[in-house]
């Protein structure tokens, strides 16, 4: 009996360290991307072993450990932050380990290939729903793969995904029978079997491969004699949130000499862009009201600068209107927002086109059942929260003949939110983050690695401007052309690629289908395994 625990909770441990080391983490910011392809092995090993009484433990066990793991920085915004999260992916991998354990039990034979199927469903529903989160998915440890990742442009992460947990499932296959006993037994495996009764699974899956090489290799395209943009991408290295009045008049110096400076330099550049809420006074609702001298003067020092720039401004901040909030009272509604200012045009008074934040971060951001758990949402915003109201479209903006798309923070690392924008014009991604909370490299690696696929799958450039980083410049290919020191004081002055014929991709028109194929086929072959069981043990018997 202990051989067996010692063995199950070694596999446990490992599956834990495989899974946060493929991604960026503490002790390589990049990620190891090979341990990737053998992630799941320990997983679908582990199920295999479990009984039907521990099953739901170790995956509860499971997924709090990996995302404990993996995102450890949550606890510098709060420990709240890092509790909501591997209790959530606890309870996923809960129901998770189940699943997987019964796939071996109704295919018998071929349940390995059930096992990666319902892997590849459960990795696009994750990311579904209030809570979806997209950190953590299989085809991010990828993102310096520039070759693999072009097939992205057809199938999405999903495509990458199925491609890179596949060899773990088939594995499985082969390291299951030594590890039926409480210890593992090597001297039962026979290779020469096992790639005969396999040849044909593992044959298909390297035309597959091999494929989306050959592909990768062939779509990317040299980018040096497109049309160009110039931008001006400003990192203040502060969290714009912590201080207060004085923090605010500060940031707004360094934002302003930044660009200053970038600007003398570069007197060529066509935007400049601020990271997400650089400016934390709601701009319009200040110059309204005036209630408050020293937010007012604030705003008004912006707005003169802004009016006699020589460039438009792409600035972060909060956007507020007098309006009914959900639950009820009218107040102010708060927005995430992206401002675009035009100098002369629609500074004084300021009138500026608007992105609304649309996909909200849960807890921190967003909670819409306050009127259902109201002690959790008091406890929410008692805490470091940001509680905003959600916008409703994937507005582009317009500099002159240029369109893009300004997905805030969290939001690029969603697909779904970087083809809406491209559908709607947008010929590039600029995106406005602030991860300087986490103090963590690794959590800004993480974001860049999601960020770099919204590029691949939509054959659109992307530029970031963050608070701390990583601030850079991402060609339509997904390679970083430019990147700002990390936690520095700094701006990034760069040119990107713009396509104005542009052609839109298999993904950008149709979407996830890759993802939601595997949803089907996971729960059709499964139900259609189970439902012949029943049948077979109906008819045993009635004999």
């Amino acid at each position: 009996m202990l051989k067996k625990v010692i063995t199950d909770i070694s596999l446990l441990f490992l599956i834990i360290i495989l899974f946060s080391l493929s991604q960026p983490n503490l002790i390589s910011v990049q990620g190891i991307p090979i341990l990737a392809y053998f992630i799941y092995l320990p997983l679908f090993l582990l199920v295999r072993r479990l009984s039907w009484k521990t099953v739901w433990l170790y995956g509860f066990l499971c997924g709090v450990g990996c995302y404990c793991l993996f995102t450890y920085w949550l606890a510098s915004f709060h420990p709240m932050g890092i509790s909501v999260i591997s209790s959530l992916y606890g309870f996923q991998f809960l129901i998770l380990f189940p699943l997987l354990k019964g796939a071996p039990l109704v295919l018998k034979k071929r349940g390995w290939i059930l096992q990666w199927l319902v892997l590849c469903a459960y990795e696009y529903i994750k990311t579904k729903g209030f809570a979806g989160f997209h950190y953590g998915l299989t085809a991010y440890t990828h993102w310096r793969w520039s070759v693999l990742i072009q097939c992205t442009d057809i199938g999405g992460v999903w495509l990458l995904n199925a491609l890179i947990t596949f060899p773990s499932a088939w594995l499985t296959s082969f390291f299951a029978p030594a590890f039926q006993e409480k210890f593992p037994n090597f001297k039962k495996l026979n290779f020469l079997v096992f790639m005969k009764q396999s040849f044909i699974p593992i044959s298909i899956w390297a035309c597959f491969f091999i494929s989306a090489l050959l592909y990768g290799i062939v779509i990317q395209k040299d980018y040096s004699n497109y049309e160009t943009k110039k931008t001006a991408l400003i990192q203040t290295n502060t969290d714009p949130w912590i201080g207060g009045y004085e923090a605010y008049k500060r940031d707004l110096n360094t934002l302003i000499n930044l660009s200053n400076e970038a600007l003398a330099k570069n007197p060529d550049v066509d935007f400049v862009v601020w990271p997400e809420t650089a400016f934390v006074p709601r701009i319009e609702w200040h110059y309204k009201h005036r209630y408050n001298k020293d937010s007012y003067d604030l705003v008004k020092k912006l707005l003169e600068y802004l009016d006699n720039a020589s460039v438009p401004y792409v600035i972060g901040s909060d956007y507020g209107v007098d309006g009914y909030t959900r639950s009820g009272t009218y107040d102010v509604v708060d927005y995430n927002a992206v401002l675009l200012f035009k100098p002369r045009e629609n500074v004084i008074p300021p009138v500026p086109d608007k992105y609304l934040k649309m996909h909200l971060v849960p807890f921190t951001e967003f909670f819409p059942y306050e009127k259902y758990f109201p002690k959790i949402y008091e406890m929410l915003l008692n805490g470091d929260t940001h509680m905003w109201e959600p916008g409703t479209s994937a507005d582009v903006f317009t500099i002159n003949d240029f369109s893009f798309g300004t997905p805030i923070c969290f939001e690029d690392t969603f697909g779904y939110i970087g083809r809406r924008f491209v559908n709607n014009g947008a010929q590039a991604i600029v995106n406005l983050s602030n991860d300087a909370w986490s103090r963590s490299l690794a959590c800004q690696y993480q974001h860049l690695s999601m960020a770099v696929f919204r590029s691949v799958e939509n054959r659109v450039s992307s530029v970031r401007a963050t608070a701390s980083g990583q601030t850079c410049i991402i060609d339509p290919n997904g390679r970083i052309t430019a990147m700002a020191e990390p936690f520095t004081e700094t701006y990034l002055v760069g040119s990107f690629p713009v396509n104005s014929n542009l052609k839109k991709t298999i993904y950008t028109r149709y979407g996830d289908f890759v993802g939601i194929f595997f949803v089907y086929a996971a729960g059709l072959i499964y139900s259609v395994a189970v439902l012949l069981l029943i049948i077979e043990a109906f008819k045993k018997k009635n004999k």
